[in-house]
């Protein structure tokens, strides 16, 4: 196992052999890149390392060291949790109104009923109906907010679990701001907080 100093001197790692020779693969380390074998505390170049090729027969290492996994995954993961934000605020907005709806119908209710010695059975409904909406729509406005938290989070690379949980969040009917239109965005954030790359980048 090895860690990698990033361009931007932050650590990365501990990754496998396989999984860095994949990044020299696709250009994100060279020669220059600083390398520290797992139980080892002296960093090294990748060119010290016999069991890394670095190079190719006329091809010239890039000296701009290693393309750092949290740039590439920055740019995975900033797709989906802009998708999340924008349903989150959209629930958020419609949640917000349907709990000022119930928030008013609970108000007319009591002003009936202060003006009635007997509750009829309509008033009795609308204040039913009025009390789950109050009720359902602070939910949804709770969850609405967590997602958005969760997506901003996945946004910097920040809490992996907390940014799955946002994900899944979205995909549930009923429960997800705007039920099913938080399902592409939960799915496709699922798909790349999956991925090892990007899974490494997060702390």
């Amino acid at each position: 196992m090895y860690k990698i100093r990033g361009a931007d001197e932050k650590e990365y790692g501990p990754v496998a052999a396989e999984q860095l020779r994949q990044w020299i693969a696709e250009g994100r380390a060279n020669a220059q890149t600083k390398i520290l074998l797992e139980g080892t505390t002296d960093w090294r170049s990748l060119s010290e390392f016999p069991e890394f090729s670095v190079s190719a027969p006329g091809v010239t290492p890039s000296l701009t060291g290693f393309a750092a996994p949290g740039n590439v995954a920055s740019e995975q993961v900033n797709g989906p949790a802009v998708g999340l934000m924008v349903v989150a605020i959209l629930g958020f907005v419609l949640q917000a109104i349907s709990l000022v709806m119930n928030l008013v119908g609970a108000s007319f209710w009591a002003m009936q009923q202060s003006n009635q010695a007997l509750v009829n059975q309509p008033f009795a409904n609308l204040f039913f109906s009025s009390t789950l909406g109050i009720v359902t729509g602070i939910v949804g406005l709770l969850v609405s907010g967590f997602i958005f938290y969760g997506a901003l989070k996945m946004k910097k690379l920040e809490s992996h679990g907390l940014a799955m949980t946002a994900s899944i969040l979205a995909m549930v009917p009923c429960i997800s701001p705007c039920c099913l239109i938080g399902l592409p965005f939960g799915i496709w954030a699922l798909v790349v907080l999956s991925k090892p790359e990007v899974k490494n980048a997060f702390h």
